[in-house]
């Protein structure tokens, strides 16, 4: 079966632990499959952030508590972050975290609507061979994509610890959106009238 998307990762089952596969089992009870399902649990939360690639789900998981009234979607692929991230919303009590499990485009190219107030990309996979860079998720492709799905006046927030992965995301980022650089705590601030877009580095 041929793909829309050239994968940004390498989908791997890893190690699964007892609590992460015994979590596992209530994975169907919190997945979203489209923003359809985003929009209609929306209407119990005043904001909705998505956090793309989210690990071993400790941010996330802290954000939620914190922010009762807001919505958050955690996109990740691998079994054993989802394991995690399900393993702590059943111990913990949270409520207001859903759960994508497949490629995030696929989800932000199906019937796009204006859902979010902000998206988090933590360290996305570097990819830091060159001849591996068309594999990386930040693009013109993905910002199309996802900028379809962001509220005037959200935030798109994008960490990496690669400089020439950094360096390509401003350019990919001013492609996207005629940008505005300001200096924000010490970071890079990117502004433009609908978006503002914070690269941590």
């Amino acid at each position: 079966m041929q793909l829309k998307y050239l994968p940004s990762f390498v989908k791997r089952r890893g190690r699964i632990t007892k609590r992460q596969s015994k979590a596992l089992e209530q994975l169907d009870n919190f997945l979203v499959t489209d923003v359809d399902d985003i929009s209609e649990a929306l209407k119990n939360y005043s904001s909705c952030h998505l956090e793309i690639g989210f690990g071993n789900a400790k941010h996330l998981c802290n954000e939620a508590k914190l922010n009762k009234d807001t919505l958050y979607i955690g996109s990740e692929v691998y079994l054993s972050g989802i394991g995690s991230l399900l393993a702590s919303i059943i111990e913990e009590g949270i409520q207001n975290i859903r759960i994508y499990d497949q490629d995030i485009r696929l989800l932000l190219d199906n019937k796009p609507k204006e859902v979010f107030d902000k998206v988090v990309i933590i360290c996305p996979d570097p990819w830091p061979k060159e001849k591996h860079h068309k594999r990386r998720l930040i693009n013109d492709e993905f910002l199309s994509i996802v900028k379809r799905t962001m509220k005037n006046d959200s935030e798109i927030y994008i960490s990496t610890d690669w400089e020439n992965y950094a360096e390509s995301i401003f350019v990919y980022l001013n492609q996207s959106m005629p940008l505005s650089n300001q200096n924000y705590q010490g970071r890079k601030f990117y502004r433009n009238q609908n978006h503002h877009l914070l690269n941590l580095i």
